[in-house]
């Protein structure tokens, strides 16, 4: 069974992810269990999928606008984000955008080429789960969570800077 990383810990994926085929045509839905169908499927057999049997997921590629989901979010178990490269930086706005200004409180799964480097900062964005590309080990890229002890930066889990954290603990404001 293949697994994934979910809440920092290696689980079972029991879901399908359903991508459209060569020619751009959308895959068959199965009768029942829980898929992930792609924003086109979802758009083009909305009410087919919510009739069915199962849980269900979408998945918005890397050009993809969330707020065309925004309205429907409450249909879902989760949503997905497809990252063609490790190195395309339009998820991490997508996951930070599901989650900051639609309100996104369910399953945010990575998937694509997603490799154990990526994870750490894939987190800070919303992201609580992680399909890895084939030949990447989920129980050795577990530690990618504690490769840093503290970030500058705000994120999804610190919407507070270091600095300002620091003055609210009583710390100096500054670091030299």
């Amino acid at each position: 069974m293949a697994v994934i990383i979910k809440n920092q810990q290696v689980a079972a994926n029991n879901w399908l992810l359903l991508r459209p085929g060569a020619d751009k045509s959308l895959p068959a839905l199965p009768p029942a269990g829980d898929v992930i169908v792609s924003l086109a499927q979802w758009t083009a057999q909305r009410d087919a999928l919510l009739a069915r049997g199962g849980h269900l997921g979408v998945w918005l590629a890397n050009t993809d606008d969330p707020a065309v989901i925004a309205g429907d979010l409450k249909h879902f178990e989760l949503i997905a984000v497809d990252f063609p490269h490790f190195t395309d930086g339009r998820g991490y706005s997508i996951g930070r955008l599901l989650r900051e200004r639609y309100g996104w409180q369910g399953e945010l799964r990575a998937i694509g080429d997603v490799i154990r480097d990526v994870i750490f900062y894939l987190s800070r964005c919303g992201f609580d789960a992680f399909e890895l590309k084939a030949g990447e080990d989920a129980q050795a890229a577990l530690s990618a969570f504690g490769d840093f002890s503290e970030a500058y930066q705000t994120s999804v889990e610190r919407p507070q800077p270091l600095f300002r954290r620091r003055v609210l603990g009583g710390g100096p404001a500054t670091t030299q």
